[in-house]
C-alpha cells in the first residue's frame, strides 16, 4: 500500500515538484542568457553610434580646412603681409575651434613626422584627414601649451599592465590638410585638435549616446577615449567630482583589442565599477592600433533587475506550488485511500476477523466495483472456513483421543527405558568404580607403608628430606580423595558434598610449592600481586588441582623462561561479589581460532602431551559452584586465565 501511495504521490507532484522547477530553471537560464545577449547587443549599437560620431568630427574638421582653403577670405590673406596672414590663421582656427592651423611648404622637410600621412594624402587627393600620436617635442614645437596640455600622470589601475611609466605625455591629435596652390607653388593647410583632456568631446559623445529622451529609460552610461592603454579623455569617475584620467584599461581588453584588434563587447571592471562594455581600436594613418575608443553602462541595474526577476517568478513558482499542491493531493487521496481501506479490511481478515468488510467505499466507479466484488469473496471464504472448521473439530476429537492414548503408552515406555538404563549405568559404574578402588588403593596403602617405615627409621629433624616426605604425604592423600571422588560419582548417595571455606593467599602458595620444580628448571619468576580478598566456598583439593593445571600450562607457553604473575582481587560479577584470580604468563599466546574452542572437551594445542580435558574439567568443577573461567590472549605478548568464585558466606551466622 505504501509503494501504491508512493507511486500516486509520485503520480501526483512529479509535474509540480520536477518538471515544473526544471522548465522554470531551463527557462530563467535561456532568459538570463538573451537578456545578457540583449546588454551586448545594445553596448555595440553605443558603440558605433560613437564610433561614427567621432568620424565625423574627423571628416568635418577636415571639411572645414578644406573649405578654408578654398575660401575667398583664405586667398585675399594671403596676399597681405606675413603677420596679418598668420594674424588671419590664428582668427580662423579659433573659429574652427582647432588647437593650431599652419601652412607648409609641400615638398619641404618645415612639416613634423606626425604629419607626413595626411601631407601625402593631401598632395595625391587634394584633401586627407587622419588621428595620429604626436611626442612631446612635436608638440612643443607647435605650442607648449599644447605640450602641458597633454602631459596626464598615471594613476596605478588594478589588473593593467605593468609600467615604469609615471606620466603619459604624447597627444593624440585628429588632423586634417588640404593642397593649396599659391603662384604654382604646392603649400598644405594643415589643422589639428588635441584629444588629450578635450573633455567637451568626449562629454558630447556621451550625451549623444546616452541621451535620454522622454519615455526613456534612464541609463548611466560612459564614454573614454584611450591613447593605448592610457585614460585621455573621459567622464568616467574616479571620485565625486574627480574624473579618472591617468587610469589605465586591464590586461585582457588591451590584449584583445590593441594587440589582437578585436572589439570586445563584454563585462568588464572600468576603474571603480563593473560596465556592460564596448572597445574600439583607433587606427592611425597608416593603420597602426594607436588608440581605443570606448562607451558603456553600469552593469548593476541591470543585474539588480535580473534578480528581481527572478525572485518573482521563483515567488510565482512557489505560490503555484501552495496552491496547487493541496488541490492534487486532494485528488490523489481519492483514489488511494479506498485501497488503504482496502488493505486494512485485508489485514484484519488475515488476523482473524473475519466479519471484517469494506463498507465505507460507496463509489460507482472502478474501485468501488473492486471493493464489492471483496467483500462477496471475503464472504464465500468465511463460509468455507467455517465448513473447514467444523470437519477439523471431529477430525482433531478423534486425534486427541488416539493420542492420549499413545502419550499413556509412551510414557510407560520411557519409564522403563529409564529404569533399565540407570539399573545397567550403575552397574557398570560400580563394577568399574570397585576395580579403580582396588587397584589404586592397593599400591597406595603400599606406599603409605613405606613411610611410616622411612618416618620411623629416619630422624626426620636432622635430614633434608622432611618437605619432600610431608609432599609425598600430601599427594598420597589426594589420591585417596580422587578415588572418593571416582566412588562418590558411582554411588552419590554414600557421599556427601565436600566444601571447604579457602584462603585465596595460602592456596595459592601451596600450590607454587608443587609447581616450584617445573617453574624452577624453566628459568620462570614468579610475580604475587595478592589483595586482601574474602574466602571461598569450594572443595579445596578441586581447586588446587584447577590452579595446578593453569600454571603448568603457562609454563609450558614459556619454554625459554619468562614471568609468572599471581593476583587475586575482590571483583563482583552480576551483582554477587566474589574473589577473582588472574594467572598471567608472557608466553607465546594463542591465536584467536583456538582462543573460541579452548574449554570444548578433548581441544588441545598439545597434540603429543595433552588431552584437551583439563579445561574442559577446571570449568565444569568452578560452574559447579556459580564461578567461571575466562581468558584474554595475544599471540607473543602472553595470556591471562581469570578465576572466579563466589564469596564464601556463612549462613549459620
Amino acid at each position: 500500500m505504501r509503494s501504491v501511495r508512493l507511486r500516486l504521490l509520485i503520480l501526483a507532484l512529479l509535474p509540480l515538484m520536477v518538471v515544473l522547477p526544471i522548465s522554470l530553471a531551463v527557462s530563467m537560464d535561456r532568459w538570463s542568457h538573451k537578456f545578457d545577449d540583449l546588454l551586448i547587443s545594445k553596448v555595440a549599437s553605443d558603440l558605433r553610434i560613437a564610433e561614427q560620431y567621432m568620424q565625423r568630427i574627423v571628416t568635418t574638421q577636415s571639411g572645414n580646412i578644406n573649405a578654408l582653403a578654398e575660401s575667398v577670405r583664405f586667398k585675399n590673406a594671403i596676399e597681405t603681409d606675413r603677420d596679418s596672414f598668420i594674424n588671419f590663421l590664428e582668427s580662423s582656427r579659433t573659429d574652427l575651434g582647432l588647437d593650431y592651423l599652419v601652412l607648409r611648404k609641400a615638398f619641404s622637410q618645415d612639416y613634423l613626422a606626425p604629419e607626413r600621412f595626411v601631407v601625402q594624402q593631401a598632395l595625391s587627393q587634394g584633401n586627407a584627414e587622419s588621428i595620429e600620436i604626436f611626442h612631446p617635442s612635436d608638440l612643443i614645437k607647435i605650442s607648449p601649451d599644447l605640450a602641458r596640455r597633454a602631459s596626464i600622470p598615471l594613476i596605478e589601475t588594478k589588473a593593467a599592465i605593468l609600467t615604469e611609466r609615471q606620466v603619459e605625455d604624447r597627444g593624440m591629435v585628429v588632423l586634417g590638410a588640404t593642397h593649396v596652390i599659391i603662384d604654382s607653388v604646392d603649400l598644405v593647410l594643415i589643422g589639428g585638435t588635441v584629444l588629450n583632456r578635450n573633455l567637451e568631446f568626449i562629454d558630447t559623445i556621451n550625451d549623444l549616446v546616452y541621451s535620454n529622451g522622454p519615455g526613456q529609460p534612464f541609463r548611466t552610461g560612459t564614454a573614454t577615449l584611450f591613447l593605448e592603454d592610457v585614460r585621455i579623455s573621459t567622464n568616467v569617475r574616479l571620485f565625486e567630482n574627480v574624473r579618472a584620467l591617468g587610469t589605465r584599461v586591464s590586461e585582457i581588453v588591451y590584449r584583445t583589442v590593441l594587440e589582437d584588434g578585436e572589439t570586445w563587447l563584454d563585462s568588464a571592471f572600468v576603474v571603480n565599477d563593473w560596465y556592460i562594455s564596448g572597445y574600439l581600436p583607433i587606427l592611425a594613418g597608416n593603420r597602426e592600433r594607436i588608440g581605443m575608443l570606448y562607451v558603456g553602462f553600469l552593469e548593476r541595474p541591470y543585474a539588480t533587475l535580473k534578480i528581481t526577476t527572478y525572485i518573482i517568478l521563483v515567488s510565482a513558482f512557489f505560490l503555484v506550488l501552495l496552491i496547487s499542491v493541496p488541490f492534487f493531493l486532494w485528488i490523489a487521496r481519492g483514489i488511494f485511500k479506498p485501497l488503504e481501506e482496502m488493505h486494512e479490511t485485508m489485514v484484519r481478515f488475515e488476523a482473524g476477523d473475519l466479519d471484517a468488510r469494506i463498507e465505507g467505499i460507496k463509489s460507482n466507479d472502478e474501485i468501488g466495483t473492486v471493493a464489492r466484488h471483496l467483500d462477496k469473496i471475503l464472504d464465500q471464504i468465511q463460509h468455507r472456513d467455517g465448513e473447514l472448521r467444523d470437519a477439523a473439530n471431529q477430525l482433531n476429537q478423534r486425534v486427541d483421543a488416539r493420542t492420549q492414548e499413545l502419550r499413556e503408552t509412551n510414557e510407560r515406555l520411557e519409564v522403563t527405558y529409564r529404569q533399565l538404563v540407570t539399573s545397567e549405568k550403575l552397574a557398570s559404574i560400580g563394577e568399574i568404580t570397585a576395580g579403580v578402588a582396588h587397584e589404586i588403593n592397593n599400591p597406595v596403602a603400599v606406599i603409605q607403608g613405606n613411610m611410616e617405615i622411612i618416618r620411623s627409621e629416619v630422624d626426620l629433624d636432622v635430614t633434608s628430606i622432611g618437605t619432600e616426605i610431608d609432599l609425598i604425604d600430601a599427594q598420597v592423600l589426594r589420591i585417596n580423595a580422587i578415588v572418593g571422588k571416582l566412588l562418590q560419582f558411582a554411588r552419590p548417595s554414600e557421599f556427601g558434598e565436600s566444601f571447604d571455606t579457602i584462603h585465596m593467599k595460602d592456596l595459592l602458595e601451596d600450590c607454587l610449592v608443587l609447581v616450584s620444580h617445573t617453574l624452577v628448571k624453566s628459568k620462570i619468576a614468579v610475580v604475587r600481586d595478592f589483595a586482601d580478598v574474602k574466602t571461598v566456598s569450594m572443595n579445596q583439593v578441586e581447586l588446587q588441582q584447577i590452579v595446578i593445571n593453569l600454571m603448568i600450562n603457562a609454563a609450558q607457553a614459556m619454554p625459554d623462561g619468562g614471568i609468572l604473575t599471581l593476583q587475586t582481587r575482590q571483583i563482583s560479577n552480576n551483582n554477587r561479589s566474589g574473589v577473582q584470580i588472574a594467572i598471567s604468563d608472557n608466553g607465546t599466546g594463542i591465536d584467536t581460532t583456538s582462543l573460541n574452542h579452548i574449554f570444548d572437551p578433548f581441544f588441545t594445542t598439545k597434540q603429543a602431551v595433552g588431552t584437551g580435558l583439563g579445561l574442559s574439567i577446571s570449568q565444569s568443577l568452578v560452574q559447579r559452584v556459580g564461578g567461571n573461567i575466562t581468558t584474554k590472549s595475544e599471540i607473543d605478548i602472553g595470556s591471562t586465565f581469570f578465576i572466579w568464585i563466589p564469596q564464601y558466606v556463612n549462613l549459620s551466622n
